[in-house]
């Protein structure tokens, strides 16, 4: 016997798992660096020395080098691809205007820098083992045919001169921004390009995203006395040179003259930033087991501000220790500097003259890129979203647990808007598209950031979320230090939650198919009830169908998809769980059965939980009329 369900209204609602190999080899490099900054020129020229440790098993040819300051001129790739994305109209203002798919920090200004206001790094010298090598520019790469190769297991030990011009800020490095701060000085230095299990990556500077080895860095930089560095690593000679880095109650001892040479050590890093001005104020706050540094110019703004993000980072720490993993240095330092926000090794460069929750909120964001930039540090040029997403995954959800007026709320639904704004555009584009070849920078920076956010919320749907965050700590515990790809990430949560996984990292990462799951329809059979679900979008996920009956009874019912070959736990021991056969993908519709008769079912929902990106909601939802 079969008849109609009462009247149904529906409701609005706002690469294959291989085995992972932690033991991955990796090159290592330790630079040696002296600097002599001239701050009347905005030029310096500097002494490198590399010693370079080929732990892979190939025999190399020739090296590269970036050389990333010769993007600010007049002509360069950075410039030409910023001028023609900003010809492409990305959507339409509120007043419908067309918006253009400018990157806002760069549009066509370089293209108008005079020669003074240009950034160039200009090699002098280059020895290796002390001989003379040849060596070629290539805009942003150097180029080095080497006289002889550098064997498996062997090192190499690299002497350089070179000069530089600091560029008028644009983007992230340069002087004089937008508030002031003299000097960032990121991508500062000729830096060796990464060589791992996939071959070289001399990646041109076009826009975005970096990938380098880990090491030591002793750099050494003489500059005017007045002004103040803020950098990577700690300094070791804080008694000669002050400015708050000095023992508190101590005697500074500065030495004669107009200059003085700050000595900066940091330990296995993969880059190297600093910035100075003559106006930083410079605060420290004790954080568990390390010292958070704060750099800024003080005035009325940040006067208040920057000392109360100052006692906000413990809070902070504590849920980002629990939930991501430990901090590992035993410093960490927050400078005001650069054009927005941008990570690096112990330290950031933020913008920081507005209102506290703006500055607290791209801290946070800069700092969890200590975890999936610093230590983790996947190739971000191939695997923006694993940067960038999980950073921001992380970011929302810290800010949410610790700042009092946003607990108990669900962080991540922005990054679901965003992705959903993304398809409607029509711009999206598949995540595994390589972060400087997007059609669009709107079409790059929701996959890298929204999509890759959704991406980690959405597999705590899929797997259960204790499930996510537990493999979120193993992932860090296993593959810090060692450049992990998607492959090693969504193996480690397969081996978290028992479950098969490839399938959705295919989805995710490698097309643009989207998620659309419906009520179809609800009917009674002999007493019991029949729902019949759709799949009405081409990617297949496992449902979970939250039932209510009459009497206030609330069950879950979750359909596994049955290429997970299991399904998640229980989320909710409050509530009864059922799991049943699993959904074969090739099948767009799937039937259960509800042991209740018809007219005992008060609602029925696809994903209560929002985590399933679905792109319309609107036929997820049937309530009794």
């Amino acid at each position: 016997m079969r008849r109609s369900l009462f009247p149904v209204i529906f409701l609005m609602l706002g690469t294959t798992g291989a085995l992972a190999q932690t033991d991955r080899w990796q090159q290592r490099v330790k630079y040696t660096m002296d600097i002599q900054m001239d701050v009347q020129t905005n030029r310096f020229t500097g002494k490198q020395q590399l010693e370079y440790t080929n732990n892979s098993p190939d025999t190399l040819y020739r090296v590269f080098y970036h050389l990333y300051w010769n993007a600010f001129q007049p002509g360069s790739m950075m410039d030409v691809r910023s001028q023609e994305l900003g010809k492409i109209v990305s959507s339409k203002d509120a007043k419908g205007n067309n918006k253009h798919d400018w990157d806002a920090r760069v549009t066509d200004r370089i293209s108008k820098l005079k020669p003074d206001e240009t950034g160039y790094q200009k090699i002098k010298s280059l020895k290796r083992d002390g001989r003379q090598q040849t060596y070629r520019t290539e805009e942003t790469i150097l180029v080095v045919d080497l006289d002889q190769p550098i064997l498996p297991k062997s090192k190499a030990v690299f002497d350089m001169e070179f000069e530089a011009q600091v560029p008028v800020q644009i983007r992230r490095s340069g002087r004089h921004n937008k508030e002031g701060i003299d000097f960032s000085m990121a991508q500062w230095y000729p830096k060796m390009c990464e060589y791992d299990y996939e071959g070289w990556h001399p990646t041109p500077y076009i826009a975005r995203e970096f990938y380098g080895i880990w090491g030591d860095f002793d750099v050494n930089i003489t500059i005017d006395k007045k002004y103040v560095i803020a950098a990577t690593g700690y300094l070791q000679n804080p008694q000669q040179i002050g400015y708050g880095y000095e023992t508190k109650g101590s005697k500074v001892t500065r030495p004669a003259g107009n200059t003085l040479t700050w000595r900066f050590s940091a330990p296995n890093v993969h880059d190297f930033v600093w910035a100075a001005d003559p106006e930083y104020k410079h605060i420290t706050k004790q954080v568990d087991d390390f010292t958070a540094h704060f750099f800024y110019r003080e005035n009325d703004t940040t006067r208040a501000t920057w000392p109360q993000l100052a006692e906000m980072i413990p809070t902070a720490y504590a849920y980002i220790k629990k939930h991501y993993g430990p901090y590992p240095y035993k410093q960490y330092s927050f400078i005001q500097g650069g054009d927005g926000g941008m990570e690096y090794p112990m330290a950031t460069l933020i913008m920081g003259n507005g209102k506290m929750d703006g500055l607290y909120g791209v801290a946070i964001h800069e700092w969890m890129h200590s975890w999936y930039q610093g230590m983790l540090a996947t190739n971000e040029s191939l695997y923006p979203w694993m940067d960038e997403g999980f950073t921001t995954f992380a970011e929302d959800n810290t800010i949410g647990n610790t700042v009092d007026s946003l607990k108990g709320k669900w962080h991540q639904a922005g990054n679901y808007r965003s992705y959903f704004a993304l398809i409607r555009s029509g711009f999206e584009e598949p995540m595994s598209t390589h972060s400087d070849h997007f059609n669009t920078n709107y079409g790059y920076s929701i996959n890298a950031y929204s999509k890759g956010a959704v991406f980690l919320e959405q597999l705590g749907y899929v797997i259960g979320a204790a499930n996510r965050d537990a493999g979120l700590l193993r992932y860090y515990k296993d593959w810090r230090f060692k450049h992990p790809n998607a492959k090693d990430f969504i193996r480690v949560m397969e081996k978290e939650s028992g479950l098969q996984l490839d399938w959705y990292l295919q989805y995710m990462m490698n097309s643009t198919k989207h998620i659309d799951y419906a009520l179809d329809s609800v009917y009674e059979v002999n007493g019991k009830t029949a729902v019949r679900l759709r799949r009405e979008g081409q990617f297949p996920m496992p449902v979970d169908l939250a039932v209510e009956l009459a009497d206030g009874r609330k069950e879950m019912h979750n359909i596994p998809l049955t290429l997970m070959f299991g399904s998640k736990p229980n989320e909710n021991p409050a509530q009864q769980y059922i799991v049943h056969d699993g959904w074969r993908w090739t099948h767009p519709t799937y039937t259960l059965m509800l042991d209740v008769p018809i007219g005992q079912l008060k609602s029925l929902e696809i994903d209560p939980s929002l985590r399933l990106a679905d792109i319309d909601r609107s036929n997820n939802k049937a309530v009794a009329r």
